[in-house]
């Protein structure tokens, strides 16, 4: 996980059939993702979205494999 994603934790996610998913966008603060998802889903009613917390934890399990 580069340095600028563990500044923006908090990811914008549109989900897609099969179980497949878009990032759409990243955030510091969860308030402000929370306010991008309703515009979105405002804009985009017929999709699906979900907000995530991306703590790097494969990142982690990596080095400490290592």
């Amino acid at each position: 996980m580069s340095y600028q994603h563990q500044l923006s934790p908090w990811v914008v996610h549109k989900l897609l059939p099969n179980l497949k998913h878009l990032t759409i966008t990243r955030f510091r603060r969860r308030p402000d993702a929370e306010a991008y998802l309703k515009v979105l889903k405002q804009s985009q009613p017929h999709s699906d979205f979900a907000i995530t917390f991306d703590a790097g934890v494969n990142e982690l399990v990596a080095q400490a494999e290592l």
